[in-house]
């Protein structure tokens, strides 16, 4: 079946943080009496991020999700200064932390971001994200210039399930009204990302800008703008799925 739709992951594959997380997370940290290397930072995060539990809250009221999303992100950040000794003013600092990457120029495109969604729009195609990200991913997406691109935006905070649960992607596909035949997903995790959208009966294709040992099943590109590309040679990408 023709392909009419491509979704894309957020951070990591259309958007990236303007520095390092530990870099960001270490300068605010000395402002509120904390005085950690950067890297050693890097590392906790590296180590709590993909251990916490998914950033989604299925069946919880929508007035309480701002709440939830803070106090998840609270959890990971607490978790990354765990083994630094005491740190009193965390609370404090976590808050500013918190508003901090809520702002656009925290954040970054990568280089070839809107140039490629700039290709797959002239050419028709409709495009979407699927984000395992809370609400202020519409802000930032709006904030660096891009979030006229993409209808839907879906972030698994607000829809009560994370990738690679299915779920966040048929409802992606519900919104758009397409069948899963239909649409491609770009995203820089194989395991949430590929194996998530092949789990719904979307194509997908990895972005792996590092070279990594990737495992077979899907086809992977190492920068965005290789994607109009590869989706126009294949042609209705139909041998794109396993």
């Amino acid at each position: 079946m023709q392909k009419t739709t491509v979704f894309f992951d957020a951070a990591g594959t259309l958007i990236t943080v303007n520095g390092s997380v530990g870099a960001r997370y270490a300068v605010l940290a000395r402002a509120y009496g904390k005085d950690v290397a950067p890297h050693e930072i890097e590392a906790g995060f590296r180590r709590s991020f993909p251990e916490a539990p998914p950033l989604a809250f299925p069946g919880a009221p929508a007035a309480k999700l701002a709440e939830l999303e803070h106090a998840w992100w609270r959890a990971v950040v607490r978790d990354v200064f765990a083994g630094f000794g005491p740190f009193p003013h965390f609370d404090a600092y976590f808050d500013a932390l918190y508003a901090a990457f809520a702002q656009p120029e925290v954040w970054r495109l990568y280089p070839e971001t809107r140039p490629t969604l700039d290709a797959l729009r002239d050419r028709g195609y409709r495009l979407g994200v699927i984000s395992n990200f809370d609400a202020r991913l519409f802000g930032l997406l709006e904030g660096l210039g891009i979030a006229d691109y993409f209808d839907p935006i879906v972030a698994s905070s607000r829809v009560g399930a994370a990738k690679p649960i299915p779920a966040i992607f048929r409802h992606a596909l519900t919104t758009c009204g397409v069948d899963a035949e239909q649409a491609v997903h770009v995203g820089d995790t194989y395991e949430l990302d590929v194996l998530g959208a092949q789990g719904a009966g979307v194509a997908a294709i990895l972005i792996d800008r590092v070279g990594r040992d990737t495992p077979p099943g899907c086809p992977v590109v190492r920068s965005l703008d290789e994607v109009p590309g590869l989706l126009w040679k294949l042609s209705g990408f139909d041998n794109l799925r396993t």
